[in-house]
Order: structure tokens, then sequence, then C-alpha cells
């Protein structure tokens, strides 16, 4: 069971992390799907979403919970029955779950030089205090990326815009938290975010 990490945030929040090594039908075989979510997976052309869907269905049982626990609203974001509030992220052979009694949002993302050519897309104030020439640009790329993909995951608002409305505070060199904001209409809201960095990927979580 490769549950790669558990991060007990605080008292009422838990971040797990699966590093995918299973095969499609391993993993497969060891879940079990409402029908919904079968016809889903079965119609994904690429089994590294497939197993990156199956994962986080592990990841649900790591919880307690399991496949039926789970739905989503009209905006796509996930429900837990039980009225927890959940955040699921995958990306290549890692996947995430957090859960909480708090709003939450979380994502993964491999660090890959791409992001540079597509920061000027989600990217503005940032550009202020960061160095291109700097060795760990891309790193810092992606934390960024990460910090907004889960504020908008937390905020599930049709319209914010990761360039627009989404700011991260500069971040220390040897902290993994920083400060983010959402200026979204009549809306300012502060949020505290943690990242962490393992084997190529960053992850990062916002809680309300």
């Amino acid at each position: 069971m490769p549950l790669y990490k558990t991060i007990s945030v605080n008292t009422q929040t838990t971040v797990k992390i699966w590093k995918i090594e299973e095969s499609y039908e391993d993993l497969f075989q060891s879940v079990t799907l409402k029908p919904k979510s079968l016809e889903r997976v079965l119609g994904m052309k690429s089994e590294l979403h497939q197993r990156g869907f199956l994962s986080v269905r592990k990841l649900l049982e790591a919880f307690g919970y399991n496949d039926f626990d789970l739905f989503y609203d009209a905006n796509g974001k996930p429900h837990l029955k039980d009225g927890k509030q959940i955040s699921i992220t995958h990306s290549f052979h890692f996947s995430a779950v957090i859960v909480s009694d708090k709003v939450i949002g979380i994502d993964i993302e491999k660090q890959r030089e791409k992001i540079a050519v597509i920061a000027h897309k989600f990217i503005d104030y940032e550009f202020g205090y960061l160095d291109n020439k700097a060795s760990d640009y891309v790193n810092r790329l992606t934390i960024i990326w990460c910090v907004k993909e889960s504020l908008y995951k937390l905020f599930a608002t049709p319209g914010l815009s990761f360039k627009q409305h989404c700011l991260v505070i500069p971040m220390s060199d040897n902290d993994n938290k920083t400060v983010a904001w959402i200026d979204y209409e009549d809306r300012k809201c502060r949020f505290d975010v943690e990242f962490l960095e393992f084997e190529g990927f960053t992850c990062a979580y916002a809680i309300s």
C-alpha cells in the first residue's frame, strides 16, 4: 500500500499523499466504484488518468470512506456525504486528498521547465518579487501555481482568475508556508497556505 505521506495539519485537517506504483488492473480490482464512477474511469483515454482516479479512491479508503461517500456539485467541487470538506488532486504518479472541518483546497504538480513559458498567464503581482534568473525559478513558479490552484478549488467560484484575483505573498527561502489572497469583486479573503516538495513534485494546500 503506497501511502506516501500523511500530514496532520491540525486537529481538524489531514492530508494524505499516494505514490501510484500499482498497475491499472491492480487498482481497479482493489476498489468498489459506483456506476457513474465506473463509467467515468472506463471512458478515460489515458491509463495515467485512470490510475490517478483510482488512487484517489484508495486514499478515500485510507480516510475511512469509499467512492459512494463522494459526490460533486454543479461547479465540479467534491463533497463528502458526512459534511466534511474534501479536496482532491493528482499529477502523474502522485495523488493527494485533504479532509477537514474547514473549507480547503489542494493541488499537486510536477516541476517542469515549461511552466516558465506560461508564467505570464497566471502571474502578475508575483513577478515583482520573482527572479527569473534564479536556480529555483521553476520551483517557485510551481509553488505559486499550486497555491493558486488550491485557492481556486477552495473558492469554487466561476470566473475566478489566477492572474487577476489570486495573489501569493513572497515566501521565505527556508519556509514551507505562505499567505495568499483572493481579491474577487467585493470579496477580499486571506488564506494560510502550506506547501512541500518531493521527488520533483510540489504540493500546496490552502485552508479557510
